[in-house]
This record gives structure tokens, C-alpha cells and sequence, in this order.
């Protein structure tokens, strides 16, 4: 099994950046992608970026491409998600996925994913 646990979360004024990490501990080495995904009030969970460890091999959800970056330290078990000019609508609690291999199409989804992080509150003041 995996645990993932996220940091980083906090308030931002609209513009600003945040830098959100994800450890992952337990069964590491069966990881083969890490995902973000994010989920405002009453709203569904919504695919953000994911990364392939093997390669470094990223993807981006068309709302965040240009302004987040995912990256990886292979070495630490820990994966980040960089956040610049955030914007009021990024507000969300943000969650951190692994899965154990590919995806079959793309953008992938929650259920592509068997293990999840506890979430992170991320809110982006206007």
C-alpha cells in the first residue's frame, strides 16, 4: 500500500504562487504516475497535471498549462506541484494520486487512481 500526504496549502492573494508537496511513503517503488487533482464546493473532483516517474513524462489540464508545474524527486518520494498567478477560480482542496501503471486515455481520472492524499486547501483571495 501507499500513503501520500500533502503540504503547501494556505491563502493567496490572486497573482501570487504556492508550492504544494506530496510525500509518499510505504509501497514506493510500485508507484508509476502522480497525479494532482482538485475539488471546489459542490463541485467534481477535476484532473490538474500528472507526471510518469519513469521518464518524467507530464501532462496538463488546459485550465493550469503555462501557469503549474509538476516535478519530481525520485529520491525523496516526493512530488510538487509549483502554482504561479493563481487565480480566484483556482480555489480547491488539492489532492495528491498515485497509481500503479498506464492510463488507457487522457485526461485520466479519479478513478484511474488507487491511492489519494488527504487534501490540502488552497484559496486564491481576489
Amino acid at each position: 500500500q501507499v500513503q501520500l500526504v500533502e503540504s503547501g496549502g494556505g491563502l493567496v492573494q490572486a497573482g501570487g504562487s504556492l508550492r504544494l508537496s506530496c510525500a509518499a511513503s510505504g509501497r514506493t517503488f510500485s508507484i508509476y504516475n502522480m497525479a494532482w487533482f482538485r475539488q471546489a464546493p459542490g463541485k467534481e473532483r477535476e484532473f490538474v497535471t500528472a507526471i510518469k516517474l519513469s521518464g518524467g513524462n507530464t501532462y496538463y489540464a488546459d485550465s493550469v498549462k503555462g501557469r503549474f508545474t509538476i516535478s519530481g524527486d525520485n529520491a525523496k518520494n516526493t512530488v510538487y506541484l509549483q502554482m504561479n498567478s493563481l487565480k480566484p477560480e483556482d480555489t480547491a482542496v488539492y489532492y495528491c494520486a498515485a497509481n500503479r501503471g498506464p492510463v488507457r486515455q487522457l485526461p485520466p481520472t479519479p478513478a484511474d487512481f488507487g491511492s489519494w492524499g488527504q487534501g490540502t486547501q488552497v484559496t486564491v483571495s481576489s
